[in-house]
Formats: structure tokens, C-alpha cells, sequence
């Protein structure tokens, strides 16, 4: 996994994993919820969370607002 950049500081998010149709995170506590695009959480939703990993910023509130509960 690699580590969440976390720009703000203060994000509970710790790691993510990105493959091709899915993205993987892991929170400070350990815990790990997979997002897929071919699941609830859909592609845009996936596309979206991939590039926020990938910024540093913005991954958790967009998790909180669009997608808390589309885990798979």
C-alpha cells in the first residue's frame, strides 16, 4: 500500500491501494475498506477517489460526503 500524503494534516486515512478498478483505504486505526467500480460505489465515484489518493488532499471529506457506505 502506499502511504496517504495527508496535505491537511489531519486526515484518518493512512495508506491506499489502487488497482485497475477498484481503490483500497486504510485508516489510521487499521481498518481497510475496498471501493469498486463495478460495486456500489460505482466508476465515477472510484475515478474520482483515485485521483484524490494519488493528490494528497480532499480523499476523506469526498469519502464522508459521496461514498461512506459504498464499500464492497
Amino acid at each position: 500500500m502506499e502511504n496517504y500524503l495527508n496535505k491537511s494534516g489531519n486526515s484518518p486515512i493512512s495508506h491506499y491501494e489502487i488497482g485497475s478498478d477498484y481503490i483500497t483505504i486504510r485508516y489510521k486505526g487499521g481498518k481497510d475498506y475496498t471501493y469498486s467500480s463495478r460495486g456500489k460505489a460505482g466508476k465515477s465515484n472510484v475515478d474520482i477517489m483515485k485521483k484524490l489518493a494519488n493528490s494528497g488532499s480532499g480523499l476523506s471529506a469526498f469519502i464522508t460526503k459521496n461514498a461512506k457506505y459504498l464499500y464492497d
